[in-house]
């Protein structure tokens, strides 16, 4: 058996700068972490050989690719052609709240069958092969960030070149800045999942070369904030994170229908009026899960105001997509 795990990522500044539609006229970049949440793939020989077996949501068992009705495992396993096996997946988080589980997913099973054929693949190369998949071969409306966040790991700022060429820039701070960051940083989970895909793509129509200008500016403002947020906790002045997030979240809103709603709206206000500095819906929007900066002092204060809400402790991954375990047989 092969384990393999990748994490979970959130998103801080820059989001939609990443979908190509504006990189390749503008330029983009994101400020992200990954947090101590992963999705896990596991691959065992299956007794049947000319099977694969599949478990996941629901469970599939196939004699040929196309037969697979989940789309991720039939172009994976189509690129790979491996019958054979048996593919297990499980997660911390369900899919769909805002948190790069797609990616996540996509790098992991990647991560999987090139240690299952026996041979080493680079960070970059798992983020390169995953963005391929999901924007190329399976046509996704999202951007790179997920990818290359699944597979660095780590407090990082990205860079998206008109080229396609993504640089991947770790954030250097004091040890202190990185245990300040972690206990001021708030999450919640405010219920219910989406689909990226219906908002995503309104928003890449509206920045993409024939868009709105003033949505355009809009996210070109975002890629500012995600620079100057690098360049704060490079200096370690990681309260600045707060009116960043915030300045951020109000320009996200304004690219898209669906990205806010009332309920969303009511959690962001009573968390400001609380005492929180700033936050942002994570992920494409609608749903999902939302994250607060906060000082200490008024933490419990924004945990009574958010009272109706689960909160979800906020730990800082740095592995990236990891191999968890080799059985001698594979190796």
């Amino acid at each position: 058996m092969i384990i393999t795990r990748a994490p979970f990522r959130v998103s801080f500044c820059g989001g939609g700068s990443d979908i190509p539609s504006f990189y390749e006229k503008y330029g983009g970049c994101v400020l992200s972490t990954t947090i101590r949440k992963y999705m896990y793939l596991t691959i065992h020989n299956y007794f049947y050989k000319d099977r694969i077996s599949l478990k996941y949501s629901h469970a599939e068992e196939v004699e040929d690719f196309e037969s697979i009705q989940h789309k991720y495992f039939r172009q994976c396993l189509r690129d790979f052609n491996l019958k054979g096996i048996e593919i297990t997946s499980m997660a911390d988080i369900p899919a769909g709240t805002g948190l790069g589980s797609s990616s996540a997913f996509t790098v992991s099973l990647l991560h999987l069958l090139y240690t299952y054929k026996g041979e080493y693949v680079s960070k970059y190369k798992l983020a390169k092969d995953a963005c391929e998949v999901e924007l190329e071969k399976l046509g996704e409306p999202i951007g790179k960030q997920d990818q290359f966040a699944a597979a660095f790991g780590g407090l990082k700022f990205y860079e998206f070149l008109p080229s396609g060429f993504v640089n991947v820039e770790p954030i250097i701070m004091k040890p202190e800045s990185y245990k300040k960051l972690e206990s001021n940083i708030m999450m919640f989970y405010i219920g219910g999942t989406h689909s990226a895909s219906e908002i995503l793509k309104e928003q890449k129509k509206n920045i993409g070369a024939f868009g709105s200008e003033n949505k355009i500016n809009a996210q070109k403002r975002m890629c500012e904030i995600a620079r100057y947020l690098k360049k704060s906790l490079q200096e370690n002045d990681v309260d600045a994170l707060g009116e960043l997030l915030h300045e951020n979240w109000v320009l996200k809103k304004s690219l898209a229908g669906g990205i806010s709603n009332p309920l969303i709206d009511d959690v962001y206000d009573r968390a400001l009026c609380a005492g929180a500095k700033g936050g942002k819906l994570l992920g494409a929007g609608g749903a999902g899960f939302m994250i607060f900066y906060v000082p200490r002092d008024k933490q419990n204060r924004v945990r009574k105001a958010l009272f109706d809400l689960r909160e979800m402790e906020f730990e800082m991954d740095n592995s990236g997509a990891s191999i968890v375990h080799v059985d001698k047989d594979f190796a």
